[in-house]
């Protein structure tokens, strides 16, 4: 499965990652928190969710609010070792 971190600017493209990636990040690093674009379906970042709670990792997923704008949110995941 493949979803896209965050734009660092808005006119900037979200770049991808691998939730194999993302648990060999987690698994070097120990706790760490990512921010994924919107344009990440929900159904997507539960299904991340709960790969990770099936590994025995805690996982803290939350909708974050930088503008008025409807569509001006990412999605914050803090995955926990």
């Amino acid at each position: 499965m493949e979803l896209k971190l965050a734009r660092p600017d808005l006119d900037a493209k979200p770049k991808p990652i691998s939730i194999e990636k993302i648990e060999e990040i987690v698994k070097k690093e120990g706790n760490k928190i990512f921010y994924f674009d919107r344009e990440n379906s929900h159904k997507d970042l539960m299904d991340m969710v709960d790969y990770f709670e099936k590994k025995g990792y805690s996982v803290y997923f939350r909708e974050v609010k930088y503008g008025l704008d409807e569509n001006d949110y990412i999605y914050e995941v803090h995955i926990l070792a």
